[in-house]
Parts: structure tokens; C-alpha cells; sequence
């Protein structure tokens, strides 16, 4: 089924750069993400909207997205809210939604999203273990990917560690941010770890916030939040072997 773009009340006004600050904390996780291939966020079953809000927030496009998700996924983790969208600068109008009845139609839909050139990211999310998402499964997104210069983002919640041909590999979670005066919600903060590299990069864990006035990622400690985590903290050796 494919939906139409989400609507959200208000206007929103995209940022004039979408690029980001190369003297930023964000540095490491934009050199990571910047091939054009599968990258892999794993998340707990209650944290999927953060790692699908991180992969999209990392991963800044002017383009269209297309965001693909199987029915275990939306019946597990719920609908996409637009207004919740717009309230860390995302845009509703540039996604297409599209649910399919199982995750073999979900990789088949996204396969065929890789291969047009037009749309800037594909977003897959999972929920939970798949025969369907096997290596080869993963190498074919992966190859679509770099064939055509889309990203493909997949978002696998409350899953196991299995083998996978993704560039990157993530495990990705909330994390408590400092609320504004008069105890309004402050900046979206994630709890972030790479857990692979095929570049070579090392791993790191870390705790980041997202400034949506500035598009960017900053150490929360910088606005009074909690204190980030060091960066070489060893990440789950579990998702490190698995792939």
C-alpha cells in the first residue's frame, strides 16, 4: 500500500544548508554514512522511532525518501506522526510511505526504490528476526544501492545479530535530554554506537543531541544535558561479530 505524503499542521521551512558542519561533533557519524550503500540501525522494539529518527536526521537529503515498512512493523511500532516529524525538522512533504503485506515484498519494494535515482534515501524498517533479510538479501540492497547512489537505510527493531553485507552497522536508542526553561522538552538525544565500519574506521558510543535549529549534532553536555559517553567505549561485540 502506498500512502500519500504525510500531512502535519504548520509550515515547514527547510534549513538553507543541509550539509553537515564539518567542525561538528557529528563528524565521525557523517564519515561513516557518506557511501552510497546499505547502512544497518538496530534497535530495541521500543526505541524503532528513534533509530528511524537518527537514520534520517544522519542522512540529510533535498530529495524525495522513501520509507518502506512491512505490516509487523507499523502493527509493532505504530504509524508515522507527521507533527512529530516537523518537531525535529524533518520534512513530512518529501516522504512516500509504503507498507507491504510481508518483508519480502517490503525488500522487493525497496530494491526497486534503490534502482531510481531520483529519490534520495531509501528507509527500510524491520521488526523483529526474517528469513527474508539474509546475506544475499543484504548484498542486493547493498549493490542497488551503490549502482544508482541512494542510500539504503535499514532500521531492524528488536532483532537478533545476523550476518549482513551493510557498510555500516548501528545500534541506536534514546537517551534523556535537558529540558528548556519552564521545563519544556528540550533536544532530541540518541544514544549512538558504531558497531562496524567496512572502511575501517574504529567503533565508538556516544551520546549525542540533535539541535534542530542548526541541523546538527552536538555533545549534549554543550546545552547542560547529561554527559556524553566516551567515544572509545567498546561497542556491543555482539552486532560487531555477526557481520
Amino acid at each position: 500500500m502506498i500512502h500519500a505524503p504525510i500531512s502535519a499542521p504548520g509550515t515547514f521551512a527547510p534549513a538553507a544548508d543541509d550539509v553537515p558542519n564539518p567542525t561538528g561533533p557529528g563528524d565521525r557519524i557523517a564519515a561513516s554514512l557518506v557511501k552510497a550503500a546499505l547502512h544497518e540501525f538496530a534497535a530495541d522494539d521500543d526505541q524503532t522511532a528513534s533509530a528511524s529518527a537518527f537514520a534520517l536526521l544522519a542522512n540529510p537529503t533535498p530529495k524525495p525518501i522513501l520509507w518502506v515498512r512491512d505490516d509487523r512493523a507499523q502493527r509493532q511500532c505504530g504509524r508515522v506522526y507527521g507533527p512529530g516529524l516537523v518537531d525535529l525538522g524533518i520534512d513530512p512533504t518529501q516522504l512516500i510511505l509504503v507498507t507491504t503485506p510481508d518483508a519480502k515484498s517490503m525488500l522487493k519494494a525497496s530494491v526497486d526504490g534503490l534502482r531510481c535515482g531520483s529519490l534520495g534515501l531509501v528507509l527500510i524498517e524491520l521488526w523483529g528476526r526474517s528469513p527474508a533479510l539474509d546475506l544475499t538479501a543484504t548484498r542486493r540492497l547493498t549493490l542497488a544501492a551503490e549502482r544508482s547512489g541512494v542510500k539504503a537505510l535499514l532500521v531492524r527493531a528488536n532483532a537478533v545479530p545476523e550476518p549482513s553485507a551493510a557498510w555500516t552497522r548501528w545500534r541506536i536508542g534514546s537517551a534523556p535530554s535537558a529540558p528548556f526553561p519552564a521545563d519544556a522538552p528540550g533536544h532530541a538525544c540518541f544514544q549512538i554506537e558504531l558497531l562496524r565500519d567496512r572502511a575501517g574506521r574504529p567503533g565508538f558510543a556516544t551520546q549525542l543531541e540533535w539541535n534542530r535549529d542548526d541541523r546538527q549534532f552536538r555533545d549534549p553536555y554543550l546545552s547542560g544535558a547529561v554527559a556524553a559517553l566516551p567515544v572509545d567505549r567498546a561497542p556491543d561485540p555482539g552486532w560487531r561479530r555477526a557481520g
